[in-house]
């Protein structure tokens, strides 16, 4: 009996697919972090490849591949064979910010295979101890009594930090100067020398320097309060309704990799994210455990990217 050239297409693609993710993996995977190491998407890789690699068979290594704002390790992956072997671990500024600033070498919606979200952590709103406010509502006012005379630090220009203080802007309805540093290192450095009134840094740096009462602490990005910030009230609470600005770091890996590989993948992370040792030192550092499924990461990055274009075109941001 001859068989329907259709149906033969897809019994061979079912059989290639199933192959994949019997065979898988056939060789260590690499984890490409595209950012220099220590930083929180670091740390959430090498916990992730070493409880990996004891369940798999295979060596887990991760390779760090900075540049450009996550932009060279993204498009390195992008690029590669799409068989589970080489997984990019990036925030969202590479897969939901980057593209309505400029060009990239690669496409984020089309170019990876989501696997899963593996966790989030908030920003913090600081301002330096002679800014004379004690809550956010002060701070508005102060800002708009002072146009152009405010000025905000962040870690670069496109990071969560740049983008939390251009969507206070427009919730605030105040003029507020950006001033973009080199990492959060030498901003805070300018923060705490008064050189600039205010930051968003991430919640874990930033409540050590508050607890310190070297800055004030004046409120969270996150919709939900965070138990290493007791008493602080996020954004929303404090009157900027729907303020919600997380830095989460997700895994994928390159479009077109086989969906049994993907659902190996997003099993094996899950559970190294949720093991109590790997859980419990990642919410010591302010990281939320998301360890989601490939379809809900998807979604999320979907909106994520939405909600970014708009506050970037309303910002008439554009980098070189």
């Amino acid at each position: 009996m001859r068989v329907p050239a259709r149906l033969l297409g897809f019994l061979t693609g079912l059989l290639l697919a199933t192959g994949a993710g019997a065979q898988f993996p056939s060789r260590p995977i690499t984890i490409v972090v595209p950012y220099a190491p220590g930083g929180t998407n670091d740390i959430m890789a090498r916990a992730v490849a070493g409880k990996m690699q004891e369940s798999i068979g295979q060596s887990v290594v991760v390779e760090n591949k900075p540049g450009a704002g996550g932009n060279i390790g993204a498009a390195h992956v992008a690029k590669s064979a799409p068989d589970g072997h080489t997984i990019l671990t990036a925030s969202v500024g590479v897969y939901s910010i980057n593209k309505w600033m400029q060009k990239l070498p690669y496409d984020p919606e089309k170019d990876f295979a989501p696997i899963t979200n593996g966790g989030s952590v908030p920003n913090m709103l600081i301002v330096h101890p002679s800014v004379p406010v004690k809550d956010v509502r002060e701070l508005i006012a102060f800002a708009r009594a002072n146009p152009g005379k405010v000025a905000f630090a962040s870690m670069g220009s496109g990071t969560t930090g740049h983008l939390s203080g251009e969507l206070f802007k427009q919730l605030a309805n105040a003029d507020i100067l950006h001033v973009p540093y080199k990492g959060s290192a030498p901003a805070l450095q300018d923060l705490l020398g008064g050189q600039v009134q205010l930051m968003f840094d991430n919640m874990p740096t930033a409540i050590k320097l508050a607890q310190s009462g070297k800055v004030k602490g004046l409120a969270l990005t996150s919709l939900q309060p965070h138990p290493l910030a007791p008493g602080v009230p996020t954004l929303d609470q404090a009157g900027l309704k729907g303020f919600d600005v997380t830095a989460w770091f997700g895994f994928a890996a390159p479009a077109g990799t086989p969906k049994p590989v993907i659902d190996r993948l997003n099993a094996e992370m899950v559970k190294a994210l949720r093991d109590p040792v790997v859980s419990e030192n990642l919410t010591k550092l302010g990281v939320t455990i998301i360890a989601d499924t490939p379809e809900h990461f998807a979604a999320y990055m979907a909106s994520e990217s939405k909600k970014w274009k708009e506050v970037v075109q309303r910002a008439g941001i554009k980098l070189d």
